[in-house]
């Protein structure tokens, strides 16, 4: 991409790419956060799976000499399902169950995609995506407005994401419009794979729920352990190491129950996570090099209507 795009007041820009370059991407600032946010391109994008969203992949994020994302595994491809960084997002499929082998559905920020067999959907599989949609993106200081708009036979929409900066937080504006005939009816989740300083996971990570967790905790190993409303690390995860709850439950129908602390101490980095829309599901998963709280909201949107949600990532130092 030509640089002297990315450092214009106002960039507007309709992929339509015709050769193979750099990988597309965005660097905004406010002068107190940074970040760089690559962007959607089905030739040269970083991302292409058919798993996470395409908009707002954050590869980096600075504030107060503290990074918070990054590479978080070993082996990429641009097409493998969970090679991405950032708190990436990714809705249930639409029309899934409905489509025959070789017929499509739908995944919001992704496009259409074409059923492979006769199994249930997984998110790991390499579904073919036969329309990308339009995307479209404007991009500013700080801040980077995405939208993706689609037409198919069964779901059309227009989805629209801003990731902008303002002070100590970065906010993550959403507005799904439905432009089809049928009721567009989802979950979202975000994975949220945060790579704080690129320090290993273990003992002085901490997680924070506003509500005393309940659930199965035998997922986390000898490598946390629980708390009434914590998650805390008592082992050092390896290569190879997972500590996961596979359902949190104990939050209540309030959208102030989506408030997730992430804390580093031994760093003295840390972030809140809040949403204005009430949890649906809440999973936490961990590896060597990320933690990753995964709040779900439900999405439901009538033809010709619009749901907004609005996620807040408040950066602070202990």
């Amino acid at each position: 991409m030509n640089k002297a795009f990315l450092t214009a007041t106002l960039l507007v820009i309709w992929y339509v790419p015709t050769r193979a370059q750099e990988v597309p991407k965005a660097k905004i600032s406010n002068g107190t956060i940074s970040a760089e946010i690559y962007l959607p391109d089905a030739v040269n994008g970083y991302y292409r799976g058919a798993r996470f969203d395409w908009s707002g992949v954050v590869s980096q994020l600075n504030y107060k000499g503290h990074s918070y994302f990054g590479q978080w595994f070993e082996k990429y491809d641009p097409f493998l399902h969970d090679a991405i960084t950032g708190p990436v997002e990714a809705f249930d499929p639409l029309g899934y169950d409905q489509a025959k082998v070789g017929q499509t559905f739908v995944k919001v920020g992704v496009g259409v995609l074409e059923r492979l067999d006769t199994a249930p959907y997984h998110f790991s599989k390499p579904y073919k995506i036969v329309d990308h949609g339009i995307w479209s993106i404007k991009h500013s200081a700080d801040k980077v407005e995405f939208v993706h708009d689609l037409v198919s036979e069964e779901y059309s929409y227009s989805y629209k994401k801003v990731v902008r900066l303002s002070g100590n937080k970065m906010i993550i504006d959403h507005t799904l419009t439905n432009k089809g005939g049928q009721v567009i009816d989802t979950q979202v989740f975000d994975h949220n794979f945060f790579v704080i300083d690129n320090a290993t996971v273990g003992p002085g990570f901490l997680i924070r729920f506003p509500f005393e967790v309940e659930g199965d905790a035998s997922g986390l190993g000898d490598f946390a352990e629980v708390s009434s409303g914590e998650v805390s690390y008592t082992g050092v995860l390896g290569k190879n190491d997972h500590a996961r709850l596979r359902s949190i439950g104990g939050y209540g129908g309030s959208a102030s129950d989506y408030d997730i602390a992430i804390e580093n101490r031994n760093n003295g980095a840390g972030v809140r996570i809040t949403c204005d829309r009430p949890l649906s599901r809440l999973i936490f998963w961990s590896a060597m090099k990320t933690v990753c709280p995964e709040p779900y909201i439900s999405v439901k949107v009538a033809e010709s209507e619009s749901f907004s949600w609005t996620i807040t990532y408040d950066y602070y130092t202990l």
